[in-house]
């Protein structure tokens, strides 16, 4: 949730957003505090070799060769900007990401040409129109595949998609996960007591 805010702070530094770890010129670093046991692990097979990190995987319990953390990321819109008219138009975007929208009615609500629209929303938000509304219908679909049970090809309607190859592709490509597998990792189930 800080990348934005690092990116911004420190322009020099090259902020690998998805990244586990990194090794770079014998400096070590993970991607966030329980990341550290994956980077442990990885000290461990460069130095002692797989064998032993698999055994040291399996005594503690720690999922090896972890390569994306991107399945964690809650997108919630980029706002750090001062830009009205992008705001009113990622306003839209939020509200009707379920229904059929084209760049051209987005670009309607800031009354911008399309292209000049285009331009100043991906200076606002480092992304086009079109990336920010997939990570919105992305993020509704993440959302529901937590709570529902309904079926995969549902859930991929009321996000606003119309095609489950387009919706998979999409959806993988942003969380790392295919549908079923993020949904099988985070689906909130009740817990019964004995």
């Amino acid at each position: 949730m800080a990348i934005a805010d690092m990116q911004r702070r420190y322009t020099n530094v090259d902020v690998l957003n998805d990244a586990v770890l990194t090794d770079r010129e014998g400096i070590y670093t993970s991607g966030g505090a329980l990341l550290s046991w994956n980077l442990i692990l990885y000290l461990i097979e460069k130095f002692c070799g797989r064998e032993v990190s698999i055994g040291v995987s399996r005594m503690f319990n720690i999922d090896l060769d972890r390569v994306s953390q991107s399945h964690f990321v809650v997108f919630q819109g980029q706002r750090q900007h001062d830009d009205e008219a992008i705001l009113k138009a990622q306003t839209f975007i939020e509200t009707n990401y379920h229904l059929p929208i084209s760049m051209e009615q987005i670009a309607e609500q800031t009354n911008m040409s399309k292209r000049n629209f285009i331009r100043r929303f991906k200076n606002a938000t480092q992304n086009t129109p079109l990336e920010y509304l997939q990570r919105v219908k992305i993020e509704s679909a993440k959302k529901a595949l937590e709570k529902n049970t309904d079926d995969v090809t549902s859930l991929m309607y009321n996000a606003g998609y119309n095609d489950v190859k387009t919706f998979r592709k999409v959806f993988k490509q942003i969380t790392g996960l295919t549908p079923l597998e993020y949904r099988k990792k985070y689906r909130r189930s009740t817990v019964t007591l004995v």
